[in-house]
């Protein structure tokens, strides 16, 4: 090779690797633990006993998933499915016990990677890497699934979703810490002008202020705008929160944290079509089939249903749509699959209710008699009847 030739090759940038921090926080020492406790028993059966080592995960399924009424949510049943290193597997098996270790590595270094990161970390990995990103999301989806049976979310395992949270007005003060200094930061909810707090992409190291009566949950980000730019929050004593559709992990459990640790109840204010129902609302109350082993971390199975109802529809008059066939699928599929809807005989006969009017109405439908007439009007009148909400 020429001199000319050497000088054009760059050299690759040696790479640093983060000094490790004292890891005191209890949920990140019991993560550590749980990540260190698997990888010993990997090596204790292939090393030591000449076995073959296994990752055990739960089964995730629709047939695999219960709902207990005590417990409030959608919960994985005791289905598991072992992995055990094959030769076939033996790529799957390094990839999973890898991406494990750049768990533990986050939290000792105090830093996250999205889904999108962790699939290019893994270009470092030789014969190991992910082709493509789905890949590493199946092994991400695995290990988050096998470690929540230890009571370990995602985020705990320091990979954070690519969406943030929703929006949030009213009587709440956040606790948050200083990306720099790690010094705590107040953030006061009632300050951000025509604006809203977001809620970041995890939030278990927040902490609450608040005197507010209740938590109300809305779908929509217009409907939220109307409450916040005209001070509902301020008059009814509350904390409203934006779910924008379906409510993000973030969304859930930042409404959970707050409700539990300031013991104040929430309401959901949504659309009166199965859409809403099914899948925001239950979403919200219970979780999803898909995420059953999660669902005790990301739902708020306190919550209730403050409208908007099928009753509703004919009290207040409101404006509607006819249902779609899409519409009429989801309802028949809520009543016989889902078994939130299931064993809750109040929500069996709204859904019933509405899929004998043919029709939905969303929350908008209240400006019919004014567009203040839901903060004036509708809302006072429901919050004081709570016993009436559908649960």
């Amino acid at each position: 090779m020429s001199p000319a030739r050497k000088k054009a090759v760059r050299k690759r940038p040696a790479k640093k690797k983060p000094a490790r921090k004292t890891v005191t926080d209890a949920t990140d020492k019991h993560t550590i633990k749980c990540i260190d406790g698997t990888a010993q028993a990997v090596y204790g059966k292939a090393i030591r006993k000449n076995g073959k080592p296994e990752l055990t995960s739960p089964v995730r399924s629709l047939g695999n998933v219960k709902y207990d009424p005590k417990k409030g949510y959608l919960e994985i049943g005791r289905q598991r499915k072992v992995r055990t290193l094959t030769v076939n597997t033996v790529k799957s098996f390094a990839q999973s016990l890898r991406m494990m270790g750049v768990s533990k590595e986050m939290i000792e270094q105090d830093t996250f990677a999205t889904k999108r990161e962790a699939y290019y970390v893994s270009k470092n990995w030789g014969e190991a890497k992910f082709n493509e990103q789905p890949e590493s999301d199946a092994v991400m989806d695995d290990i988050e699934a096998m470690f929540a049976i230890q009571g370990v979310s995602r985020e705990q395992l320091r990979f954070y979703p690519e969406d943030h949270g929703g929006a949030v007005a009213g009587n709440l003060v956040v606790i948050d810490r200083d990306p720099v200094s790690r010094a705590p930061l107040r953030i006061d909810c009632t300050k951000f002008g025509t604006g809203a707090y977001t809620i970041p992409h995890s939030v278990e190291h927040l902490e609450f202020e608040t005197k507010a009566k209740f938590v109300l949950a809305i779908e929509t980000g217009g409907m939220f705008q109307r409450l916040s730019a005209h001070g509902f929050w301020d008059t009814a004593n509350c904390v409203i929160v934006s779910m924008s559709g379906v409510p993000t992990r973030a969304t859930r459990r930042f409404i959970r944290r707050l409700s539990d640790s300031k013991k104040i109840p929430v309401y959901a204010f949504v659309d009166c079509d199965p859409y809403g129902f099914s899948n925001i609302y239950r979403t919200l109350k219970a979780g999803s089939g898909n995420t059953a082993h999660l669902n005790r971390f990301f739902c708020v199975p306190q919550a209730r249903y403050l409208g908007v109802t099928p009753q509703d529809i004919v009290d207040y008059e409101l404006p509607t749509h006819p249902l779609l066939d899409v519409d009429k699928k989801r309802a028949r599929d809520a009543l016989k699959n889902d078994p939130f809807f299931q064993q809750s005989k109040p929500w069996r006969k709204a859904i019933e209710d509405l899929v004998k009017m043919g029709v939905r109405a969303e929350q908008q439908a209240l400006a019919k008699w004014g567009l203040n007439y839901v903060i004036e009007e509708y809302l006072p009148a429901k919050l004081k009847s709570v016993k009436s909400f559908l649960p």
